[in-house]
């Protein structure tokens, strides 16, 4: 069993796997816990035990004196692009001085702007960091702009950073700007970076469906991919493989970090985009862990992303 925490009597510490994320150390266990999915051996048991949510830990009282008290909205507006009222979810940073850098996060095919927030701890995770957070909703669009339908890519690139750089103190530059996601937002991601490498200065992607926008067959539902990519997508600007050339060519790369669990459906999606960027001689970082296509993968690597952004932005922890 665990030791009883309450009231919280651990210590705390920033160095640690991930630079600039705390971590908390509890008496009676061999280890750290970061915020976050860990397994971990008690001193007194030795069997392995799954870390509680955070909360389950640590009194409340106790967590605001030692993390930053974020500001979070949901905001409802207007996108032209794609004619309809949106959702968007934001994490405003209470460290640093304004105008803050910006990571648009982005969800998968299921889900919608609120699953970042409601299934990982993205929010303790940048707790330490000048920077503003985003959570739209790219509905089942792949952040493209489709063959049948509205112009997701549009309302990713130009409604929603220009509402946002006018509502938020948001730093409009390139340098600022980083965009990262999972499987349909993995795609998403890259497909923004890359199709517009001059907003953004990084992408991350896990779990990527990395071929959905250059081939006609993929595991995916072949109706709808043809709705969104239409029937011979190769070569066009749904080609994630295609626009990486371009932005190669245009001297204009974002720096790119892809993963994906070793059980993951999307793996050879990976794989082979992996294989691809690294014949062109295109820069980039693939990593694969344990895992699948869940959450649990997710909450835990998301910190690696916000490392390697934060790195990339040049953003100074608090």
């Amino acid at each position: 069993m665990l030791k009883d925490v309450s009231p919280f009597q651990g210590s705390f510490r920033e160095n640690g796997p991930y630079p600039g994320l705390r971590e908390y150390a509890y008496p009676g266990l061999k280890n750290a816990a970061p915020l976050g999915l860990r397994n971990r051996v008690p001193e007194k048991t030795g069997t392995p035990h799954r870390w509680p949510q955070p909360s389950a830990i640590l009194p409340s009282r106790d967590l605001h004196d030692i993390l930053p008290t974020m500001s979070f909205c949901t905001i409802n507006w207007f996108s032209n692009s794609i004619g309809k009222m949106v959702q968007t979810n934001v994490i405003l940073p209470e460290v640093g001085k304004p105008p803050f850098a910006t990571f648009y996060l982005l969800h998968g095919l299921s889900d919608d702007y609120s699953a970042w927030h409601r299934r990982t701890r993205v929010e303790m995770y940048v707790a330490n960091l000048p920077m503003i957070v985003v959570m739209p909703d790219g509905y089942r669009g792949f952040y493209t702009k489709n063959e049948q339908g509205s112009d997701y890519f549009k309302y990713m690139t130009e409604d929603l950073p220009n509402f946002i750089e006018r509502n938020f103190p948001a730093r409009k530059a390139r340098g600022a700007r980083c965009v990262g996601g999972l499987s349909m937002g993995g795609y998403g991601a890259l497909r923004m970076a890359l199709g517009r490498p001059d907003l953004f200065a990084s992408a991350n992607s896990h779990s990527g469906a990395m071929l959905a926008g250059s081939s006609s067959k993929t595991s995916l539902d072949q109706q709808e991919m043809r709705r969104i990519f239409g029937a011979s997508p190769k070569g066009t600007d749904h080609d994630l493989l295609h626009l990486a050339r371009k932005a190669q060519k245009a001297g204009q790369l974002p720096r790119m970090l892809i993963d994906c669990g070793t059980e993951d459906f999307l793996l050879e999606h990976n794989r082979t985009y992996h294989q691809e960027l690294t014949k062109l001689k295109i820069d980039h970082e693939y990593r694969e862990f344990p895992g699948n296509h869940t959450w649990e993968y997710w909450d835990e690597h998301v910190r690696e992303a916000i490392a390697f952004h934060a790195k990339n932005l040049r953003l100074k922890v608090g």
